[in-house]
């Protein structure tokens, strides 16, 4: 029984390694990923757990003092962080450095927060059992506990992206660059942790027709007919705004739009009509109206039930819209379309109130409209 129990004593202090001695480097990754936001990524991880960022067993280097700093406290281009020392005590909470993102396509900025935490390795098992402190601290602070009269020999790391953050960014393709510079007091540079970011995200679920005016309801639009009484004739035009969210960040080699008049009697010869409230379905029952679509300046004649093809979606300009059911903005194509009556005379259609139906179909090249 003594043999074996001290078998059993001898078991932790076995498996406690001592960190080897480590000068800090200079890191430098690149990161480059795509997702769609429908399947978020987990933790991207850019210094896992227990990263040793210095060792020393000497102590003579002040290795357990290590911190970070950022190259501007209020500017996120880098990363935003304390530029010094700050000689904070741990508080449970993780450090976070907001990052600025830049969206290539349409130039949106948003902040994503790293978040990370220092840990001060011991210089003896007697401190700790594995030599690795629990008590997470703060990223920019050379706080550090003694213990048995010693100064800890070295800190480690975690840095990471968590997916709370990365929710922030909407579909399109997004660059960061963090850079932190590694220190030990009183503001000694040692290393400098450089993070090139390269996202490209896509929103398939979120492929829409969006009308500005009718944000969460079926538009409805009148056609505008004026009454000229010295020519005796009736028309009109009327414009609806229109934009097209294609879920790559407006990146799309094309878009397809198909015009379609969906009323229950066939259209005229233009190709689309209203019909007389009251039934009937002679040509004094229908008034005939033509649909146009702007795309970037030019007006495109749209064909009852034939597809438009738009192409140089990646240069048309754009719009930012607040999608229904989504929390951030987005980058949508804006392409008005134009409902316009030709004139005819007066006497040639029925008094009263006429309807029809429109449908607008969007296409985009990866996904089923």
């Amino acid at each position: 029984m003594a043999v074996l129990c001290g078998l059993v004593l001898l078991v932790p202090r076995a498996m406690a390694q001592r960190p080897p001695d480590q000068d800090p480097i200079d890191i430098s990754h690149d990161i480059s990923m795509s997702w769609d936001r429908s399947a978020l990524p987990g933790d991207i991880e850019l210094l896992p757990r227990q990263t040793i960022l210095a060792y020393e067993r000497a102590l003579t280097l002040s290795y357990g003092q290590l911190y970070m700093t950022c190259s501007s406290s209020s500017d996120s281009a880098s990363g935003s962080c304390p530029e010094s020392d700050t000689g904070e005590l741990p508080s449970g909470k993780s450090s976070a450095i907001p990052l600025r993102f830049t969206e290539q396509r349409s130039g949106m900025e948003i902040d994503v927060e790293a978040h990370g935490n220092l840990f001060r390795i011991a210089a003896t098992a007697a401190c700790e059992s594995d030599y690795w402190a629990t008590t997470p601290r703060p990223l920019w602070s050379s706080s550090a506990p003694e213990c048995n009269f010693l100064m800890p020999a070295g800190t480690g790391a975690e840095l990471r992206v968590p997916p709370s953050e990365l929710e922030k960014l909407v579909a399109g393709r997004w660059t960061a660059h963090l850079v932190l510079a590694l220190r030990k007091p009183p503001h000694q540079q040692l290393a400098i942790y450089s993070f090139k970011f390269d996202f490209t995200i896509t929103d398939h679920n979120a492929v829409s027709i969006y009308f500005p005016l009718f944000d969460q309801v079926t538009p409805h639009v009148g056609l505008n007919l004026q009454y000229d009484p010295i020519a005796q004739t009736v028309g009109g035009r009327t414009q609806l705004d229109m934009c097209l969210y294609d879920g790559l960040g407006s990146q799309s080699a094309y878009l397809g739009v198909t015009v379609r008049d969906s009323g229950a009697q066939p259209p005229g010869p233009s190709g689309y009509s209203v019909w007389h409230l009251d039934g009937g379905n002679d040509a004094t029952q229908r008034v005939d109206y033509t649909v146009t679509l702007d795309h970037n300046g030019s007006s495109l004649p749209m064909r009852n039930g034939v597809e438009q093809l738009l192409h140089g979606i990646d240069t048309a300009r754009l719009r930012l819209v607040l999608l229904p059911g989504m929390t951030q903005p987005v980058f949508c194509v804006p392409t008005p379309l134009t409902l316009e009556t030709p004139r005819v005379p007066v006497s040639t259609k029925r008094p009263g109130y006429y309807s029809g139906d429109l449908k607008v179909e969007l296409r985009v090249p990866t996904v089923t409209p």
